[in-house]
């Protein structure tokens, strides 16, 4: 799901200076430029163009130079000369095909060694210690890159359906997984909002309303990130086609570019909060991240009945999430501060920008209709015996009947197929395990193993929840992440005695947290750290998110509890609301 619009954000940048255009990707000669002339024009056509991500880039700000204020320098400046490759005799050497040897060889390897030289379990039935010998090595493919991910998951499954270890059925029994074709839904929800400029249009007021300091701005953004999060369900969606666009402009026009020393001036704080922000918001609503609907399902799958998932998760995140969304801008203002503090023009400009983009489009318009619709479905699906994934196929037939978008677009999308593909295998995968008792033996030596040090279940969930957290190290994909460990860490759980509501949701709120510990740790993290992060920064990022993170609140137990039911009872439903005892005893 992370890889959302990666290709399109890095190929299709282009901004104007003064009276002249220029792309910023093909110049071939030195121009020569006043910075304080930098603007960054609206694209009116944009919304026709099927690209998800690109046009939003064009959709942006432009500031005036206000040297008391953004210090923009008048100074010319010239465009850096490259190297002719001509100069070179040799022909350069062909490219690659193929898998990449060494992490082929490794991929394999740890299969063939796991399969043959590791010696099996009694507990274990040899079909089973085959399959836990490919899915090693598929997970292990899916952290090193022979190949890309669809592809090295196609090949481990064909690995299972030769072998024997599966049957066919069995080997594409999740690709009829209802959570699954929701995640595929849900990445053409992220297309309307993107084409209809409808998430760009929601950020550009929180910009009018809240711009006019640095902080500001970033609450302004971070609100936003907020409103939009429950009905698009992706953090890179959001991030590449509505956030990172406006604060690029934002910060370039501030005269804080990317790779350059000036992004510390503002552009470099903008991007990391949101960076930061994005996973606690997604932690917050249970639509707000694809892998948020695919640990509920998982739990299910072991026996941890989630009930009203909507609510349930809304009012277990909600105190956490939404300190820690107050409290994040302001502790990195600290950690990591701007060096420009006030934006006066930013409200007037996100203004004009307003009124050039004209009154709301009759697309806009049924876009927030659709997707208020599915959000209550989502909410209230259980009452009315309607599934989240038949909520989402219903609000994208209407989406397709009145227009806003049409086949092309959900065919375009590729990285939406690609996760079918790759992800059903992966899940499909991890759910025969679990039936050939794979997971049951893991969680049970793990179990015998804390209870061997006398943990009580409290110190076993810290630990648990520690090492699932600190896992992630070792992986690119949140929802790759969820698909191969979140059912084995939940059975470790609840064979350590924790109740299983309480765990579930725990591992569901630590998925979204780690995405923001490496520049690797997600699709968002791959778009962020191309713009402005800087590495040295990361060590206090990771304290950061793991401080932030709310498992204190989670930890404190019954004070935390009857604080949710004493201020949000009114959310609940009629009938749904659950006392402490109940909620944390519900296996």
């Amino acid at each position: 799901m992370e890889s959302f619009a990666l290709h399109s954000l890095s190929t299709s940048t282009s901004f104007s200076l003064s009276s002249s255009r220029f792309s910023l990707h093909h110049r071939s000669r030195p121009i020569m430029t006043n910075r304080s002339q930098l603007s960054l024009p609206l694209n009116p056509q944009s919304r026709s163009n099927p690209s998800p991500i690109s046009p939003l880039i064009s959709q942006v700000f432009s500031f005036p130079s206000k040297a008391s204020k953004f210090n923009t320098s008048s100074r010319p400046h010239y465009s850096p000369l490259h190297a002719s490759s001509s100069s070179s005799n040799s022909p350069s050497p062909p490219p690659l095909q193929g898998a990449k040897p060494i992490p082929f060889v490794i991929s394999v390897c740890i299969g063939l060694i796991v399969r043959f030289l590791v010696p099996k379990p009694v507990e274990v039935t040899p079909e089973a210690w085959q399959l836990l010998s490919i899915f090693l090595s598929t997970i292990a493919g899916l952290v090193l890159s022979p190949l890309p991910v669809g592809a090295w998951a196609f090949l481990g499954l064909t690995t299972a359906v030769v072998t024997k270890t599966l049957t066919f059925g069995a080997a594409f029994s999740a690709f009829t997984n209802e959570v699954i074709w929701l995640i595929v839904i849900s990445f053409f929800f992220a297309r309307g909002f993107v084409k209809t400029g409808l998430g760009d249009r929601i950020a550009t007021y929180f910009v009018k309303w809240m711009g006019k300091s640095t902080l500001g701005l970033s609450y302004g953004l971070t609100f936003s990130e907020v409103l939009i999060a429950p009905a698009m369900p992706s953090t890179t969606a959001r991030a590449g086609g509505v956030f990172l666009p406006i604060i690029k402009s934002l910060s370039l026009s501030a005269g804080s570019e990317p790779g350059n020393p000036t992004a510390k001036r503002l552009g470099a704080y903008l991007v990391q909060n949101q960076f930061q922000s994005a996973g606690n918001s997604s932690a917050l609503f249970l639509t707000a991240a694809a892998q948020n609907l695919l640990c509920i399902k998982l739990a299910e799958e072991l026996g941890v009945i989630v009930s009203s998932p909507w609510v349930t998760w809304f009012k277990a995140a909600s105190l956490p999430a939404l300190v820690c969304l107050l409290v994040t801008p302001l502790v990195l203002y600290k950690l990591y501060p701007p060096e420009i503090k006030d934006t006066p023009e930013a409200p007037a400009l996100a203004a004009k920008k307003l009124e050039t983009m004209g009154p709301v489009t009759k697309n806009e318009w049924i876009m927030v209709s659709t997707m208020l619709l599915a959000v209550s479905l989502w909410i209230f699906g259980d009452s009315l015996g309607i599934a989240s994934a038949v909520a989402a196929m219903i609000g994208l037939s209407i989406l397709l009947v009145l227009g806003v978008l049409d086949w092309n677009d959900c065919l375009n999308e590729k990285s939406a197929w690609d996760t079918l593909a790759w992800f059903a295998i992966l899940v499909g995968m991890a759910g025969q395990l679990t039936n050939l008792g794979i997971v049951t033996w893991m969680s049970d030596c793990v179990a015998n193993s804390l209870r061997s040090f006398s943990l009580s279940w409290p110190a076993s969930l810290a630990v648990l929840q520690a090492a699932y957290f600190l896992i992630h190290y070792l992986f690119a994909s949140q929802t790759g992440h969820v698909g191969a460990l979140y059912s084995a860490f939940l059975a470790m759980h609840r064979a350590a005695g924790v109740p299983g509501v309480l765990a579930a949701l725990a591992l569901g709120y630590n998925t979204n947290l780690f995405g923001a510990i490496t520049h690797y740790s997600s699709g968002q993290a791959a778009l962020v750290i191309s713009t402005f992060l800087i590495y040295s920064k990361w060590g206090s990022l990771c304290l950061l998110s793991m401080l932030s993170s709310g498992e204190v609140l989670v930890l404190s137990g019954g004070n935390f509890w009857d604080c949710i039911d004493s201020h949000f009872s009114a959310f609940l439903l009629p009938g749904q609301k659950k006392t402490k005892e109940k909620v944390l005893h519900n296996l």
